[in-house]
C-alpha cells in the first residue's frame, strides 16, 4: 500500500500541518494516485487558484511487480511554473520536467512541488507499506 498525505504551505506557514489530506493505493499493478488542481481527476488536490500545480502535476504508479514511481506530468505550458525535489532520507533530488523517478520499496520521503514566483509549496510524503 503507497500511503500520501498532502499539506499546503504558504509564506508564512512555513511548517504548518493544518488542513493535510490523505489518500492511499494498494500496492496493484495499474494503481495510481494523483496530484494537482484538478479535484475530478486527483485524489490530492490543490487550491484552484494555485496555478504553478498544474490540473495533474503528479502520478503516482504502481508497476506490475508492486515497485511504485511518481512522474512530474507535463502540462499545457513548455516551461513549468514550478520545481519539483524528492526527498528521501538525507538524499535530495530535483525531478525534472515529464520525467518518472522509483520510488523506494518499503520506504517513506516527500515530493516538493515549490512555486518559483513565491514562497508556496505543496508538500506530498508517502509512505510505501509492504
Amino acid at each position: 500500500m503507497l500511503e500520501l498525505t498532502m499539506a499546503t504551505v504558504s509564506g508564512t506557514d512555513e511548517g504548518a500541518t493544518a488542513g493535510m489530506l490523505m489518500a492511499d493505493a494498494p500496492s496493484a499493478p495499474g494503481a495510481v494516485l494523483r496530484v494537482g488542481r484538478d479535484r475530478a481527476v486527483c485524489r490530492l488536490a490543490t487550491p484552484d487558484d494555485w496555478l504553478f500545480v498544474s490540473r495533474v502535476h503528479l502520478e503516482f504508479a504502481c508497476g506490475p511487480d508492486g515497485t511504485w514511481q511518481v512522474t512530474w506530468l507535463r502540462g499545457s505550458q513548455p516551461d513549468p511554473s514550478s520545481e519539483v525535489r524528492l526527498t528521501v532520507g538525507e538524499y535530495t533530488q530535483p525531478l525534472a520536467y515529464g520525467g518518472t523517478v522509483p520510488l523506494p520499496r518499503g520506504g517513506s520521503g516527500e515530493v516538493v512541488v515549490q512555486d518559483r514566483t513565491s514562497p508556496r509549496s505543496i508538500n506530498v510524503g508517502f509512505y510505501h507499506e509492504v
